[in-house]
This record gives structure tokens, C-alpha cells and sequence, in this order.
């Protein structure tokens, strides 16, 4: 028992040994840090004021040495040594600042300062912190660069010299350009190019008053204008026709420097099957023309490498029509039979392009032909046959064009003879009457009629003669001949005709006329006349009875009869009563007009007719506003009318015996008008349109509705058809449903109603039917696939051809109520993602719509969040009193500036991640929040949660007494613990071990095995481990958080027992002596 005794308490022992280097440990450890935390030794703080660290000589340099007290006065050093004040280094009254006023490489090296009382009591500061000082002898010479380092540049570009000072810093720069000084002194200039940058440029470098560099070598800089793009036209012609080939141009200075880019109607053009380009764009290749290809195109040069893009070139617009061109055969003249030995020529017309060249046949069979003329000097039997041409141009890609319409030359063989008929058709005419003879050739057209009389050639050239109020002078042979009026060729004369014209007795007189009778008896001699008049015998001899002046007294009807003999008188009959009647007033002619209108037009034939109803042998007479004119016909015609005819017209008549005259006609107003040109006009609001589109054309012509019109397209007559219309009259066409075919250039021609008056061709529309529907296009500005909340969008719903659009919008499938092609969203949010869609629509009759364009989808992302945490750790608030905050943009690797706010107001600091807050800058709880901010998208992120500081000062002076609380409480129970265990005796009757086995070394206890420590045997005794717990439920036991300690043996219970009369004292054990 004795000796498990000794051993529990050789084991006591060796757990307070344990105890008190633990507590040494934790001791010597809080001293040594409350050491460190509250270090006081001072160090004052060195600043260079001047703003570098490097000098050259005699430049100026200033010191300052700072402390947070005013009772110091400062030592200063170089290079370890101290530094007197002399004439160049000047010292203040405390010594704070040191001015050196002008440097020499002497001057160069370390600078300290040191700090000490002013009354010299007490302890001198540590050093301060070290400034290194560089001096040089001499100013460096800067060196010039320029970027892009070319020494030709073109007006627009930007070039930026730079001057580069490699030694020190702080340097101004100096920019010379031909000598003269530049504005900008900054290390890099940029200059926008134009002629006047044209110069040789350098520089210097300065900084304080004192220094300045040599100046730097000269760089000269050349500038010219960017050159225009030539847009020329390789193949000889613009308007190409399907699958032709076309080949333009560009050229800039003639140099291979430069790339160029090709538009069409403001698109870029790219290469595919059809359109090729060469290595650098300068020559665009359509090798198969189709409607597709037309429109305006331009060029741009670009060149290489560079910035430097050119306006466009002069445009060149290239037309693709939609078919081949229809060649036209004209004969000339147009004679349906010819005549051997006349002339003809024909004539193959292609209104459409140039270059062409012409191919002839006759029957199918080639003709050596060149040019569009093919003239026959000469027709003949063999030259009868069908005419065709047609037209070819290109030679490395020859195009050919269908055939012209045949034209068939008829050729007959014999020599025409006119036919000539008369009306009336009597054997006789009377004088008086009216007459009129016909010629016609039957074959043919074209003739001039000629009229011969007795073989004597009359003054008329109609194919009709009228002899009106014929007389016995009109007796005779006629006959009449033909002439081509445009070959002269001559038919035979036609069978004569003779004209056997008969006197007659007057039947009508007016007062105041000489008329004479005569009695005539034509056989035998001898005879005496006898006279009646109204049967009542008159007292005249002879065979004639004059009336000098007739008057109502002698009207009546007189006869005649003859008488001879005087042994048996022989009497004849009566002869045929011949009456005179006696008009009592004076006859005034009628006269009419053909044809009967208000108004006629140039080119027109028009013909007045003057009539006396009573008796005949009227000569009459016209006269044209008042004037005589060398007109004694009846009638008055007016061929091919002009503006002189207009005026007003009338007639009289005289007796062609008598000279009795009549009075005038009523005046008639001859009105002539040019023909008015017809008007064309576009009822739909657009000439180039799509397929099944409606259009509508309008011809108009002076406001009325005597005219009808005819339309022609491409100088072919229209003709309507199931999609082609007219009006009643033709003055509007309307194409209900447009197509390719329906492409071309219109016209229109009026026709007056009833009369052969036809106007000249209106102006011409030109309607272009694009092959399909038009693309629509849909552009997003700016062009961000992804979009943060607060940004602005614009999308443009683009159409390049044509006018008169309205624009429809969608937002995924669905409409959106905008109007205009533009649609702008001033702050996108997530609401507006999606995929946007427009097409177009146009016409109210008969609305078109265009397709969809292309989809652009918007993607609208949140902004990413900027975040505040606190980088000062709570280790650190017994060295400080500052709190440093830092702001970061959650999942992000981009660099961020940051603007940081308190309360709501921006705090005016740099653009750092990192604030710190001290209780100067805050001495109240304050709200801070951050926000990032870069050059790139997205250019700000979200605010940052609001982050709420604390009273740093308070803060910090708790936790030090907390801290200091906790450390000298454990100190003080450490003291009272050895104070205790020296001080305490043991008591009496108490067994007290040896002292010499109170602490028993470690060699000791190595070598005593025969009482082992109990801690040892539960460490190494596997079955006592695994046992420990139940014992220790049953026993008792000392235990850590995880280890537990257990008495497993009657021993060891003893040595508890004995524990058991130690007494506590405010958890202090002490043991019993």
C-alpha cells in the first residue's frame, strides 16, 4: 500500500509539473503579444515632396519629416551620415523640412530622418523610413514613334506620335510641327489627318523650370486625299438581258494597295454561283444576268491593313430585263405589192440597248447582210419572199435574240392600169350640174392620181375629180394615171372618158337681171318667130326676146313657135314652156361646215360648203376675216389644218352671166387646236411593284370625253385580257394582278371619237415588276446578342425597294402596336426578351404584304451584383482602428472600377475596390453601398446590399478590456495557485511523503518499474481502454472533453480517497499536508 501510494502520488506530482508549464506557455505568450500590440516605439515619416525621385543637376529637391507631436526637432542623414544646413540645403527652424535648392550627382544617395525631444529629454525616435535620391549630369534626348509608322497616310486617318523620355519622370512634353509649337502637351498626341498634317514633327521634354531635354529627331509626315473609286463599266453595256454576262470595275490611283467592297442598292454584294470577284474586289463578274442582279452599284475602297475606307463611287445602274428583247421588221415603203424596178428597204429595230448586231434571212436562208438596213435598190420576181431578222451582241458570251415578225414582199409582174368611173353615170350632163370622176388602182397603195383633160394635165391630185355647176366648157376627153408617192413609180393611163356637157334656160331670176330667150330651129330657113307668155302673144320679132331688167311683171312662163310663108303660112308647135320666176328679195347663201364642230385640230381636213337655194349660175366667193380669198367654188377644203387657219369665214355669190350678187353668208368661226398631248398618270402610288400587285394607269386629255385611247407597252399595243382592263373609253388601264410581263415602258395615244384625228404618244411610265416578293430586313442597334436591364435598343425594319410602306411588328408570333420602321425600346427588362419579327404591307384596293424578315432574338441577362464584404479580421482590431471594406462583382473575372456611396451620397474617392472607414470619416453608424463599373458591356453592375459599420473606436476599446480582463485573471489565478501550494503547511497526523520523492525526475521515474503510473497503464492497457467507460460510469473519473481518466483499482480508488480530504476554495485546489 505504501508503495501505490508513493506512485499515485509521484503521479500527482507529475500532472501539476504538467499544469505549470502549460500556464508558462500561456504566460510568457500573452505577455509577449500584449508586447507587440502595444509597441511604442516611434518612427517619424519621411516624405519627398518634389514629385519624383530621380534629378537631374540643379533641379530642387524637398524633404519633409513628420511626426504626429510638435515637440520634436528632426536630424536628417545621407547615406548614414548626418547633413548640415549650408547654402544649398536649407533647414527650418524645427528642422522638419529639408530644401536642397539645386542638385549635384553629390547630393545622390539614401535620406533618413530621426526625431528628438526639443529639451532633449527623453528617448529619440527609431529611424525613419529611406528615400534613395538619383541624380544625372545631363538631360536625356527624347525619342519620337509613331503608330501606324507609315509614311504616306491618307486625310481622316489617325496617327499618334509618341515622345519617350526613358530616364525619370514628371515630364511635360513640348510638340513642334514645321516649327511651330502644338498645344497638346501630353506624352501621346493623336492627329486626325488632313492636307495641313502634312509637316515634319518632334518634340522636347521639360519639367519644373529648370530642366529641359535637347529636342527629339524630326519625323516628317506626308498626307493625300483618299482617292475617289472609278466605277467603270468593263462589258459595253447596263441593260443586259437573262444570262448575259456583265463585268464592272473599281480602281483607286492605280496601285494594288487597296481591297475593295461592292453594294447593290445599299447591300453588300457577296460572291456565290454566279457573282465572282478578283484576289483585292476590283473587278465584280456577273457570268449569267438575271433579275436579281439589277439595281444601282457602287464601290468602296478599303486599304490594307488600314483604317482607311473611301465614300462610295459614282454609281452605275445596271438594268436585267425580265425577257429577251422583241425585234421589230419595218418596210419601207409599206407597200403590200411592189412593182419591178421600185425600191424598198427593210429595217430590223431593237429599241431596247446597244451593240447589237443584225442577222437577215430571207425564206430561212441567211442573207450577207450587215447593219439593221437591208434596201433593194430594185425588186424583181426573185427578190418576192418572207423577210426575218434578228440581233446578237457579246463575243466571249454571244446572246442572240428571237426572231422578228416575217414581213412578206410581194412582187407583180405587170404594170397597173387605173380604173376611172363617173357619177352620175349618164352619157349627158347638163349645164349646171355636178359631176364627178373616180380613180382607182386596185393593187396596192400608196398612189398619187393625176387627171389629164383633152390630154392636158389638171392641177388635181386626188383620186376623185368633182366639176360642180357645169358648164358647156367642161366638155371633153378625161382620163387619169397613178404614181407611187414615195417611189415615183407610174401606172398606165386609164380608158378615157368623155364629158358631154348640154345648155339649158334659166329657171330663176332675181329683180333687176338681164335674161335673154331664144328660139331655135334647126332645120331649113326661112322662118319668123312668134313669142307668148302666158300664152298671151307678145309683140316681138326675131328668134331671140331680151328683158333688159326683169321684174314681177315679167314672171311668167314663155313659149315660142315658128311661122313661114305667106300664101299658106306653115306654124310650128308651141315650144317647151320655159318659165321665169321672179324672186322678189335678195338670196342670201347658206353655209355649212364638215365636219360640223366647235373646234378641229392641226392635221385635220376641214371643208365649207356654200349653197344658194334659189336658181344657179352662182360664182362664189369667200373671205376670211373680212379678206378676200382666190376661192369660186362652192365649196372651200382645208387640208392638214394649222393654228393660221383659225378665223372667221363666209361667203356670197355672184351670177356667173348677170353679175348679180348675193348677199353674205352668216359668219362661221373656224377654231384649230393643236392636239393636246395626252397625260399619263399612275393611279397606284407606285411604278415598280410585285408580283400580284394591282396597278393602275390613267390617260387624260384636255378634260373631255370625245377621245378614247390606246395603250402601248414597249411599243406594242396593249390588249386586254383576263388580268389587263380598260374603262368604257380607254383612259384607264388597270392590271389587276401584276406579273414579269406586264414589265416595260407605257404609253398611251388619243383618239377623237368619230373623226381620223389621232394624237401624238404621251410621255412614258416605266413600270418595273420585281420577280419576287421584296426581302424584308431586320437590324438591331446596337448589335449586343445580350442586353442588361437599362439598356436602350432600337430595331429597324429596312426595305430598299420601293416606297409606300406601312411596317407590321411581332414579338414571338405576336403584334405589337407600333407604327414607323423603327421600333425603340428606351430600358430593356426581362419583359422585353424574345424574338422580334416585322415584315411590311402596302395598297388599300388590294393590300400586298411582304414576308417575314428574319428573326432577332433579344436576350436580356440581370446585371451581375456587386457584393461588400469586410476584409479587416477580428484579429486585427487590437493593431487598428480602421475599418477596410472591399466591394467585388459576384461571378465575374473582369476588371471592375468601383464607385462606392454612404447613405445614398457618392463618396468622392478613387475608383479602388477597397474603402477604408475610419471613426474620423465615420464617426456615426453609416450605410455604404458599391456599384462596379468598367469600359465594357455590361458597363455598371447591380448596387450592392447596403453594409452597416459600427462604432470602430467603441468597438476596439471593449475588446481590449475584454482581452486584458481575460489575461490578468488568468494570471492572477496562476499566482494564487504557486502562492497557495508554497504557503499552505499540511496538517497534523497526515502522512508526508519524503521530499525527495515529491518530484521525482524523469530518469527516476524511468527507473523505478515496480510501481507504474496508472495513466500509463490506462495509455498502453488495450483491455483497461476498452473497459474505461463502463468503469468510469461505476467509479468516477476525470475526463476532457473527449479522453476520460479512470480509477480502475483499489489503489487508485485510494489515491482518490485521498484527493478527497483536499479542500476547494474558489476552484483553487489545496492539498492537505
Amino acid at each position: 500500500m505504501t508503495q501505490l501510494s508513493s506512485t499515485a502520488s509521484t503521479c500527482a506530482a507529475q500532472w501539476k509539473m504538467w499544469l505549470v508549464k502549460v500556464f508558462s506557455v500561456i504566460c510568457f505568450t500573452a505577455v509577449y503579444a500584449a508586447q507587440g500590440l502595444q509597441d511604442d516605439t516611434r518612427r517619424p515619416t519621411l516624405k519627398l515632396l518634389s514629385p519624383w525621385q530621380d534629378f537631374f543637376e540643379k533641379e530642387s529637391v524637398e524633404f519633409s519629416c513628420e511626426d504626429d507631436s510638435y515637440d520634436w526637432k528632426f536630424t536628417w542623414y545621407r547615406n548614414e551620415k548626418k547633413i548640415e544646413a549650408d547654402m544649398d540645403q536649407n533647414l527650418e527652424e524645427d528642422q522638419s523640412y529639408l530644401n536642397i535648392s539645386s542638385v549635384t550627382r553629390s547630393y545622390q544617395g539614401v535620406y533618413a530622418c530621426q526625431a528628438l525631444p526639443m529639451n532633449n529629454t527623453g528617448n529619440s525616435t527609431g529611424l525613419s523610413n529611406k528615400v534613395n535620391v538619383t541624380v544625372y549630369d545631363k538631360t536625356p534626348k527624347p525619342t519620337v514613334s509613331k503608330v501606324p509608322d507609315f509614311n504616306l497616310m491618307y486625310v481622316g486617318e489617325t496617327v499618334n506620335f509618341t515622345c519617350k523620355v526613358d530616364v525619370s519622370s514628371g515630364w511635360k512634353y513640348q510638340w513642334y510641327k514645321d516649327g511651330n509649337e502644338l498645344p497638346d502637351t501630353s506624352e501621346t498626341i493623336s492627329i486626325h489627318l488632313g492636307l495641313s498634317g502634312k509637316a515634319e514633327y518632334w518634340c522636347k521634354a521639360t519639367r519644373g523650370e529648370t530642366t529641359s531635354t535637347d529636342i527629339s529627331e524630326k519625323i516628317q509626315q506626308d498626307v493625300l486625299e483618299i482617292p475617289v473609286p472609278s466605277l467603270k463599266l468593263v462589258t459595253p453595256w447596263l441593260d443586259v438581258f437573262p444570262t448575259e454576262r456583265v463585268k464592272l470595275s473599281c480602281g483607286m490611283d492605280g496601285t494594288s494597295k487597296w481591297n475593295y467592297t461592292w453594294y447593290k442598292d445599299g447591300l453588300e454584294v457577296r460572291a456565290d454561283d454566279v457573282v465572282s470577284f478578283d484576289s483585292n474586289g476590283a473587278t465584280l463578274s456577273i457570268s449569267s444576268a438575271s433579275a436579281a442582279h439589277a439595281g444601282q452599284y457602287i464601290c468602296k475602297g478599303h486599304l490594307k491593313d488600314r483604317s482607311v475606307n473611301r465614300n462610295s463611287s459614282s454609281g452605275l445602274t445596271l438594268k436585267v430585263y425580265d425577257k429577251k428583247p422583241t425585234v421589230i421588221l419595218t418596210q419601207d415603203p409599206e407597200y403590200k405589192v411592189m412593182f419591178p424596178g421600185e425600191s424598198v428597204s427593210f429595217s430590223c429595230h431593237l429599241n431596247v440597248s446597244t451593240g447589237w448586231e443584225y442577222l437577215w434571212y430571207k425564206d430561212s436562208d441567211p442573207l450577207t447582210v450587215s447593219g439593221n438596213q437591208y434596201p433593194i435598190s430594185s425588186v424583181g420576181i426573185t427578190t418576192k419572199g418572207s423577210y426575218t431578222c434578228r440581233a446578237k451582241r457579246g463575243s466571249d458570251q454571244e446572246f442572240l435574240t428571237d426572231s422578228s415578225q416575217a414581213v412578206h414582199l410581194e412582187v407583180e409582174g405587170n404594170k397597173p392600169k387605173p380604173s376611172m368611173t363617173q357619177q352620175p353615170d349618164v352619157n349627158k350632163v347638163y349645164t349646171g350640174e355636178s359631176v364627178s370622176f373616180e380613180c382607182k388602182v386596185e393593187i396596192s397603195s400608196g398612189w398619187v392620181y393625176h387627171w389629164y383633160k383633152d390630154g392636158t394635165s389638171l392641177p388635181i391630185n386626188n383620186n376623185s375629180f368633182n366639176i360642180h355647176d357645169a358648164t358647156l366648157s367642161n366638155n371633153g376627153t378625161y382620163e387619169c394615171m397613178a404614181i407611187r408617192d414615195k417611189t415615183t413609180y407610174s401606172t398606165e393611163h386609164s380608158d378615157s372618158w368623155i364629158l358631154r356637157v348640154s345648155g339649158s334656160r334659166v329657171q330663176g331670176d332675181v329683180p333687176g337681171e338681164s335674161v335673154s330667150f331664144s328660139c331655135h330651129l334647126n332645120v331649113s330657113t326661112g322662118w319668123e318667130y312668134l313669142w307668148y307668155k302666158d300664152s298671151d302673144p307678145l309683140t316681138v320679132s326675131g328668134n331671140q326676146y331680151p328683158i333688159s331688167s326683169v321684174g314681177i311683171t315679167t314672171r311668167g312662163s314663155y313659149t315660142c313657135r315658128a311661122k313661114r310663108g305667106s300664101d299658106q303660112e306653115f306654124l310650128t308647135d308651141s315650144s317647151q314652156a320655159v318659165h321665169l320666176e321672179v324672186e322678189g328679195n335678195k338670196p342670201k347663201p347658206s353655209m355649212t361646215q364638215q365636219p360640223d364642230v366647235n373646234k378641229v385640230y392641226t392635221g385635220e381636213s376641214v371643208s365649207f360648203e356654200c349653197k344658194v337655194e334659189i336658181s344657179s349660175g352662182w360664182l362664189y366667193h369667200w373671205y376670211k376675216d373680212g379678206t378676200s380669198l382666190p376661192i369660186n367654188n362652192n365649196s372651200f377644203n382645208i387640208h392638214d389644218a394649222t393654228l393660221s387657219n383659225n378665223g372667221t369665214y363666209e361667203c356670197m355669190a355672184i351670177r356667173d352671166k348677170t353679175t348679180y350678187s348675193t348677199e353674205h353668208s352668216d359668219s362661221w368661226i373656224l377654231r384649230v387646236s393643236e392636239i393636246p398631248v395626252p397625260s399619263l398618270k399612275v393611279v397606284t402610288p407606285w411604278l415598280d411593284v410585285f408580283p400580284t400587285e394591282s396597278v393602275k394607269l390613267s390617260c387624260v386629255m384636255d378634260g373631255t370625253s370625245d377621245w378614247t385611247y390606246r395603250w402601248f407597252k414597249d411599243r406594242l399595243e396593249v390588249q386586254a385580257d383576263d388580268v389587263a382592263s380598260f374603262d368604257s373609253i380607254g383612259a384607264t388601264l388597270s392590271i389587276s394582278s401584276a406579273s414579269a410581263a406586264h414589265a416595260g415602258q407605257y404609253i398611251c395615244k388619243g383618239h377623237l371619237k368619230d373623226r381620223s384625228v389621232n394624237s401624238s404618244s404621251s410621255s412614258g411610265l416605266t413600270l418595273k415588276v420585281y420577280d419576287k416578293k421584296p426581302t424584308v430586313i431586320l437590324t438591331q442597334d446596337p448589335e449586343y446578342k445580350v442586353m442588361f436591364p437599362g439598356e436602350s435598343v432600337s430595331f429597324s425594319c429596312h426595305l430598299n425597294v420601293s416606297t409606300g410602306w406601312e411596317y407590321l411588328w411581332y414579338k414571338d408570333s405576336d403584334p405589337l402596336t407600333v407604327s414607323g420602321n423603327q421600333y425603340p425600346i428606351s430600358s430593356v427588362g426581362k419583359t422585353n426578351r424574345g424574338s422580334y419579327t416585322c415584315r411590311a404591307k402596302r395598297g388599300s384596293d388590294q393590300e400586298f404584304l411582304t414576308d417575314s424578315s428574319q428573326a432577332v432574338h433579344l436576350e436580356v441577362e440581370e446585371r451581375p451584383l456587386a457584393d461588400i464584404t469586410l476584409l479587416t479580421g477580428w484579429s486585427e482590431v487590437f493593431s487598428t482602428d480602421s475599418l477596410v471594406l472591399r466591394c467585388r462583382v459576384l461571378e465575374s473575372q473582369d476588371v471592375w472600377n468601383y464607385t462606392w456611396w454612404k447613405e445614398g451620397q457618392p463618396i468622392n474617392v478613387s475608383l479602388s475596390e477597397k474603402y477604408t472607414v475610419t471613426p474620423e470619416n465615420n464617426p456615426e453608424q453609416s450605410l455604404y453601398t458599391c456599384q462596379g463599373n468598367r469600359t465594357g458591356r455590361p458597363s455598371y453592375s447591380k448596387t450592392s446590399d447596403s453594409f452597416k459599420t459600427k462604432n470602430l473606436l467603441l468597438k476596439r476599446r471593449v475588446l481590449l478590456s475584454i482581452s486584458g480582463f481575460i489575461f490578468f485573471a488568468i494570471i492572477a489565478i496562476f499566482i494564487g495557485c504557486i502562492v497557495l501550494r508554497v504557503f499552505r503547511k499540511p496538517g497534523n497526523g497526515e502522512d508526508k511523503p519524503e521530499e525527495t520523492e515529491l518530484f521525482l525526475t524523469m530518469a527516476q521515474l524511468k527507473d523505478r518499474d515496480d510501481a507504474p503510473c496508472p495513466l500509463v497503464q490506462y495509455i498502453t492497457d488495450a483491455e483497461l481502454n476498452a473497459s474505461s467507460k463502463q468503469e468510469a460510469d461505476e467509479n468516477g473519473m476525470i475526463s476532457g472533453e473527449t479522453t476520460s481518466l479512470p480509477i480502475s483499482s483499489q489503489e487508485d480508488q485510494a489515491v482518490t480517497s485521498e484527493s478527497h480530504d483536499t479542500t476547494e476554495n474558489n476552484g483553487l485546489v489545496s492539498f492537505k499536508q
